[in-house]
């Protein structure tokens, strides 16, 4: 294994362990779902010039448009949550009440 695959994977290991352990504010399950984004984007980058396969240089760009996705619904989810309850603590959100 290479330092760089290494590295990829203890990204991603550390920013999954980072939304296991630190669920506290939803802002750190945000920044923690999108550091694992760029560890996997850059991964997928990095693949198809290893490879030297042409066929995969689409994925990454189709990872990242996901991402932007990911992200904008997730602050929004911030905004909302933080207007209704007032701070953006995970205990205050309850799925059972509307």
């Amino acid at each position: 294994m290479s330092l760089l695959h290494l590295s990829f994977y203890a990204a991603f290991t550390l920013s999954s362990l980072g939304l296991a352990f630190h669920r506290t504010h939803l802002i750190s399950a945000l920044l923690c779902l999108e550091s694992m984004m760029l560890a996997m984007y850059i991964a997928l980058s990095i693949w198809p010039i290893e490879n030297q396969a042409a066929s995969f240089t689409l994925t990454p760009i189709l990872m990242l448009t996901f991402s932007a996705c990911e992200a904008g619904t997730g602050l929004a989810m911030l905004v909302a949550s933080t207007r209704t309850h007032g701070s953006d603590h995970l205990h205050n959100l309850n799925m059972l009440q509307c």
